[in-house]
């Protein structure tokens, strides 16, 4: 270690001009900078899920839309309402990437000829709107509210908020970008309306989505990161009082995160919701390194040593904590790496990868520069006694001693209280409320089911078993009994539409039974008959395949959590497994929802996967069965209250908890190894049990302290994201830190001392 420190102390000039050149050098690459939103970048190219999905959009073409609603309190069916509808309609058809547009006035309305009673007419409900008067609409009114396929749809039941649905073409959700030219060219078209007509429109759908995941991303990005730097910069001069330690501090981190974001955009990756915030990750490992460094040179200094001797007996002090406190972090990100999640995976990887970097900058920088600067640091007096210095050390260790096992009592009973909470906690991985209720994307989708429908969609794809089969009588019916029994079953289900309201409105208009025909050749004619009567972007292939075999049945859904989503889905498939066929729940609500399961395999994989690899890590480097629970049952036990609070306040587990757990345990042992090293280099030279205490306050209690501050303080920045994952993960995160830390410095002492105060039961 000598060697070491002796090359780079010689070396000084070269590693303080290198380490800052070199990421500079880096940083050329982040002009290429890129955020991704599309829905792909949450699963992998191998995804079961993902690949269904695309099986589905090859066969019914896309279910990602944009759409546009809006009330009038005066009723729909007025020429203001109607006029500001057809234009928007209009324009939509004209926007690119959109392939098809429906509305209340390009609605095909099915009815009879008034003259020729036996002939069926199939046009646009709402035609040269300027000739209509108040009294045709308010027949056209009458009419819509008894058309069940758009009832509950593009239509309120009251006929005051309609929507504008524009669907979009294939493949055009996959480019985000797309996203952003469709959704602004969307509010170009409503500026206009707003402004002539005053209705407030609400969008929703796929480009919102997308281009909200995005701005957030961004937003998180340009906002939390300088200020978790600029919290970061205030605790650390409040901690060292000198402008220069908490400069280079803080350096270490800047260029951690810039050569890990430089890295990762060179091999092509881009920035995500979670990968965004890489540097208030890094900023919590980089800054615990080099205040751990700090502290003992600041030791060093007050104790008489010169600069040199000081970071001699700085680095000597905390290399190994140091060594492996960067290994079990960057094992704890690592193991995020197991999740499906994409975003996830890359976040983790990333960001291991930095944990190991920061230490490598952290032990040659920060030497380096503090060789070069020399900060003058007074001495203490030599009369100071060391009881003097040390007495909150004392009586600290006293009240440990004093009262070991009322403290681990009360500690069982509180984490066997909290911790019951775990059973009772929730999993929920629905895309709308990634988003705070303050988000426009979430406030309109709220709006849009209060106000009108289901915002969420499932596609029920029905298999009928033969080729025309979904022209069988028998079939439909099984379809319109569906319809009757879901809707009866789930009262989340809002609007179902299929094919099959085709043939019962015709069968209306023809022999006025609204109901399914017998006949599999007049269900043959009222579908060609229809099909034939469509304009052009109006076609039926989209809702059945080619073959005339599988029919697809689209749900909307009220917003739910996901464990109700999968509950509605399998109710769905196995009603219709029953019912002799066979169907398939799709769409991006579905995958979403099925994404459920990958949050709770990330959550309990990384977590047994962190705890394998640090308890071998552990095990390697002290040799030693019986310190392996006082490493690692401190840092479970915090991630136990608190997904046990979670449980008891029926706060839902998302990704953003997901990813915490790893985090919590990789980051949070790293105090239990700086006492625990402490502890036992003071045991190995033959202190007894109290004076081992004394040493590991003086020496790594109060940066365990201030560390644990720092992070909880950065983690908690993410409470003013507008992604609620991040909004969890540093909730979670900074609330598990101050548990973990009062576990080491309270619980932990409190079970050593009472097995290792006895020659016969010493651990080391």
């Amino acid at each position: 270690m000598k060697i070491f420190v002796d090359k780079v102390i010689k070396f000084r000039w070269y590693i303080a001009i290198l380490i800052p050149l070199i990421t500079l050098m880096t940083t050329y690459s982040l002009k290429n900078l890129e955020f991704e939103g599309s829905y792909k970048i949450w699963f992998g190219k191998e995804s079961k899920i993902l690949a269904q999905y695309d099986d589905f959009r090859a066969i019914f073409g896309n279910d990602d839309v944009i759409s546009i609603a809006f009330t009038n309190e005066d009723g729909i069916f007025t020429k203001e309402a109607l006029s500001s509808i057809e234009n928007i309609t209009t324009k939509l058809w004209q926007t690119d990437y959109i392939a098809r547009v429906d509305s209340i006035t390009n609605y095909q309305y099915i009815h009879s000829d008034e003259k020729y009673p036996d002939e069926i007419i199939v046009e646009d409900f709402i035609q040269d709107l300027d000739s209509l008067t108040q009294s045709d609409l308010d027949k056209k009114r009458d009419i819509a509210l008894g058309e069940d396929l758009i009832i509950g749809k593009l239509i309120s039941s009251d006929a005051k908020t309609t929507m504008i649905v524009g669907r979009l073409t294939p493949k055009a959700g996959d480019d985000p970008y797309v996203s952003f030219k469709v959704r602004d060219a969307v509010l170009d078209i409503l500026k206009v309306e707003e402004v002539k007509h005053g209705f407030k429109f609400h969008l929703s759908g796929g480009p919102v989505i997308n281009t909200s995941f995005i701005e957030i991303a961004k937003k998180d990005g340009a906002t939390l990161t300088p200020a978790v730097i600029f919290v970061a910069f205030i605790l650390l001069f409040i901690v060292f009082k000198k402008l220069s330690s908490s400069l280079l501090s803080l350096s270490v981190v800047i260029f951690t995160f810039l050569i890990v974001l430089s890295i990762q955009v060179m091999l092509g990756f881009k920035l995500n919701n979670f990968t965004a915030n890489i540097p208030v990750f890094v900023m919590a490992i980089g800054v615990a390194d080099a205040m751990h460094l700090l502290w003992i040179y600041y030791v060093a200094k007050k104790l008489g040593m010169d600069n040199y001797e000081a970071i001699h007996y700085s680095v000597k002090k905390n290399f190994l904590a140091l060594f492996l406190t960067s290994l079990t972090t960057s094992v704890g990100f690592a193991s995020l790496s197991v999740s499906a999640v994409i975003p996830i995976k890359t976040l983790g990887i990333a960001t291991a990868s930095a944990a190991v970097l920061a230490f490598v900058l952290t032990i040659l920088f920060i030497p380096a520069v503090l060789a070069i600067l020399n900060p003058k640091i007074n001495p203490k007096k030599e009369n100071s006694s060391h009881e003097d210095e040390h007495k909150f050390a004392h009586w600290y260790t006293g009240f440990i001693i004093r009262n070991n096992k009322i403290i681990l009592f009360i500690s069982m009973l509180l984490f066997l209280g909290i911790g019951m909470g775990i059973f009772k906690a929730r999993v929920d991985s629905n895309t709308v409320r990634y988003f705070k209720p303050n988000v426009a994307f979430r406030s309109d989708v709220s709006y849009l089911q209060k106000n009108l429908t289901g915002p969420m969609s499932y596609e029920v794809i029905v298999d009928s078993k033969v080729s025309d089969g979904i022209k069988n009588a028998k079939f439909l019916k099984e379809v319109d009994r569906f319809y009757t029994e879901y809707k009866s079953k789930y009262k989340d289900i809002r609007h179902i539409s299929s094919l099959m309201d085709i043939v019962k409105t015709f069968n209306k208009v023809m022999n006025k039974s609204k109901t399914i025909p017998e006949d599999q050749n007049l269900i043959a004619q009222y579908f060609l008959l229809y099909s034939l009567s469509l304009p052009q972007g109006m076609e039926i292939n989209d809702k059945m395949d080619i073959d005339e075999r599988l029919l697809r049945l689209t749900v909307s859904v009220n917003t739910v959590d996901t464990s109700k989503d999968l509950e509605m889905i399998k109710w769905a498939e196995d009603w219709w497994a029953e019912a002799g066929y066979s169907a398939e729940v799709n769409g991006q609500t579905v995958m979403f929802a099925h994404m459920q399961h990958d949050v709770t395999d990330t959550l309990i994989k990384s977590i047994s996967l962190a705890v394998l690899l640090i308890s071998i890590i552990m095990f390697l480097i002290f040799r030693s069965w019986r310190l392996l629970p006082l490493f690692i049952v401190p840092n479970i036990l915090p991630i136990m209250l608190v997904v046990g609070v979670m449980g008891w306040f029926s706060i839902d587990i998302d990704l953003g908890v997901a990813i915490a757990g790893a985090i919590i345990i990789g980051v949070a042992v790293d105090d239990t190894i700086h006492f625990m090293v402490k502890y036992i280099e003071a045991r190995k030279r033959g202190d007894d049990f109290r004076s081992s205490m004394n040493y590991v306050m003086s020496y790594s209690g109060s940066a365990i302290i201030f560390t644990t501050f720092i992070l909880s303080v950065s983690f908690m920045v993410f409470i003013f994201s507008d992604f609620n994952p991040n909004y969890h993960f540093g909730i979670v995160t900074a609330s598990a830190l101050i548990i973990a830390v009062l576990v080491d410095l309270v619980a932990l002492p409190a079970i050593i001392s009472l097995i290792d105060n006895k020659k016969k039961s010493r651990l080391v």
